[in-house]
């Protein structure tokens, strides 16, 4: 699944050829993605509108339109976000087609239909994207990714330190890869009850979080199996990874053969050495 970095990368090959062109025509296929597509909503709202900019909120694209109504993405598992020629041939898996005032087709293809598309009225976008954001957790670029505030979401939860970073509804755009990647980078056990990380702690994993990620976008983002950006070319990220996918191989730090466990059923990596095991 697309997480953060793959997100951003999309959005930035996409702003400069989005920005100030306007929207002609859209199409969409028969098929329900995970939410019916708002076919009457593209119609009113982003047809024929010119597109002001892109944001990016979590792992969310919110293509934002001169009249102020927005465009909201999700990927999914498998979507990609492509600029082609009109004239080029449709896949099977294309469910949104834009067309621009350039002959440019913006498509969103998924083929497991797990994405989402959402339009925000231009008269009630405050209103939609205020009741989104609340949803959404601390983004960690942002200003209030703060050793206070994580030390005030992990008062009291015994729950492991990566699952709270992967908890979106806590944390922004933070999926499995990167919580494995930078939790070595920070030299803390995964397992680790949240509520027992003091504030240096959770300083540690500030830092390597914003350098894992950013890292991975000037890298294109991660491609393990079929992310591509907005260029149609995959991330090289996954030839950076120090953990995750490394079971039995040595640690690039120490030497000692890594460990692979299951944890909320997602497979989690770590050092034992590195990252030692918490107290009980």
């Amino acid at each position: 699944m697309p997480e953060l970095p793959e997100v951003e990368v999309t959005r930035r090959g996409l702003l400069a050829p989005l920005t100030g062109r306007t929207i002609h025509q859209i199409t969409w296929s028969v098929h329900r993605l995970r939410t019916e597509i708002p076919h009457r909503l593209l119609e009113e709202q982003i047809a024929r509108q010119q597109i002001r900019t892109i944001d990016r909120r979590a792992k969310y694209l919110l293509l934002r339109m001169a009249s102020d109504a927005t465009l909201v993405i999700h990927l999914g598992m498998t979507g990609k976000l492509g600029l082609m020629p009109q004239e080029t041939g449709r896949h099977k898996h294309d469910h949104l087609l834009l067309l621009l005032d350039n002959g440019l087709e913006l498509r969103f293809n998924d083929s497991r239909r797990f994405g989402t598309i959402a339009v925000w009225p231009a008269e009630h976008v405050i209103a939609c994207e205020q009741a989104f954001s609340e949803k959404e957790g601390l983004e960690p670029f942002g200003d209030e990714f703060t050793p206070e505030n994580l030390l005030r979401l992990a008062r009291n939860r015994q729950a492991p330190v990566k699952s709270l970073l992967m908890n979106a509804r806590l944390i922004a755009g933070i999926g499995n890869i990167y919580a494995n990647e930078l939790l070595f980078a920070a030299r803390i056990h995964p397992l680790t009850p949240a509520g027992q990380l003091s504030a240096l702690q959770w300083q540690r994993i500030i830092a390597e979080a914003r350098q894992v990620l950013q890292t991975a976008i000037e890298a294109g983002g991660s491609t393990i199996s079929d992310f591509l950006g907005a260029s149609g070319h995959p991330g090289y990220f996954q030839l950076q990874f120090k953990v995750y996918g490394r079971k039995d191989l040595p640690c690039l730090m120490c030497g000692h053969h890594l460990v692979k466990t299951t944890l909320a059923g997602r497979a989690t990596y770590y050092c034992p050495s590195c990252q030692p095991a918490p107290r009980t």
